[in-house]
């Protein structure tokens, strides 16, 4: 009822923006928040309008990287109008076909669809200035983490470590962080990856950026290159990698000189962001009912162990993982609900 009720209300908005033109109005998307978004369908054109609940979401966040974003010339949705006491935001329609719908249907497509969303990355990068976004600190890069025992082990697994389980788990995020924490800072989407990349022109349009940052550099390489919905053979991924690399230190962003140096920043920070998924997606599936993306747990695990397997100080956070999965078999990869 209470959704009927606000898509009623963000309907009658929707009319007072545009008082002289007939619309109709379907589902576009929904993401993993609860925001919803809808497009509105006029005879000549059409627009997003964005419904994030108050209580839930905060619109302020979405309009202040909107700008920081166009600064950088990247593509972006253009605000057409706000209501940020309803929640209600137009937006200018990018179109409906996502990187991971076109990726899927012509995988042929990836090398220059990639090209393209590392050229919009690194406008952003450019573009950063401490002060301007939230810092992705140690608190908040400790709170994403301690996501994983919360809600991956304890609600999803429902597994109570031991006290020895707990402090290894706390000295290998130490480490994680000190890792985390060394690397340049640029302006961090935080989620840029094929569900939030549009194939638009200009190439690509960019979505749910409302979290945006001021953080590690390697960051949003990770959602890009270890995409938590879609894989690419590692031969692969690595030479997309070196290009960004290459192209970063012509381009003078704090890029590590030394490649090597470089790849382990982007695999520690890889740990850090799928610790941080498998409890995002166990919260996800628990407490709001979106269990689709249990399906999506064995890819970022995969990443995860292949990770931690190729360094000896995340070999405490490995015997972890295989002793979850001993206990629980099913259910740790993610199949089981």
């Amino acid at each position: 009822m209470e959704n009927l009720q606000r898509l009623q209300l963000l309907e009658n908005w929707v009319k007072t923006q545009l008082p002289d033109k007939s619309f109709t109005l379907s589902s576009a998307s929904a993401d993993a928040s609860f925001r919803r978004y809808f497009r509105v369908t006029f005879s000549d054109e059409t627009r997003i309008v964005m419904d994030a609940p108050p209580q839930q979401e905060n619109c302020t966040s979405f309009l202040r990287t909107a700008k920081v974003f166009a600064t950088a010339a990247v593509h972006v949705p253009e605000v057409l109008a706000q209501n940020l006491a309803h929640g209600f935001l137009l937006l200018s329609d990018l179109g409906s076909t996502t990187y991971l719908q076109a990726l899927n249907d012509d995988p042929g497509r990836a090398d220059q669809l990639y090209c393209d969303a590392v050229d919009a990355l690194i406008r952003i990068q450019l573009a950063s200035h401490p002060g301007v976004l939230p810092d992705y600190d140690a608190v908040l890069l400790l709170r994403e983490l301690n996501l994983f025992p919360d809600w991956y082990v304890a609600k999803h697994l429902q597994i109570v470590l031991s006290a020895d389980q707990k402090m290894e788990l706390d000295a290998v995020f130490t480490q994680i962080l000190r890792n985390n924490l060394a690397q340049p800072c640029v302006f961090v989407h935080r989620d840029y990856h094929s569900r939030n990349l549009m194939v638009t022109l200009p190439n690509p349009g960019i979505l749910d950026f409302q979290d945006a940052v001021h953080g590690p550099i390697t960051y949003d390489l990770v959602s890009l290159f270890k995409d938590a919905y879609i894989c690419w053979d590692e031969e692969r991924t690595l030479d997309w990698l070196i290009r960004y690399w290459e192209k970063a230190k012509k381009t003078g962003l704090p890029v590590a000189g030394d490649f090597s140096d470089f790849y382990r920043d982007f695999e520690w920070m890889g740990v850090q962001r799928h610790i941080k998924i498998l409890g995002i997606f166990a919260r996800l599936a628990h407490r709001d009912g979106k269990i689709d993306y249990l399906r999506d747990i064995p890819l970022v695990m995969s990443y995860l162990r292949k990770a931690c397997k190729r360094y000896r100080e995340l070999n405490p956070l490995l015997l972890l993982l295989d002793a979850l999965a001993d206990e629980k078999p099913d259910t740790a990869i993610g199949y089981s609900f």
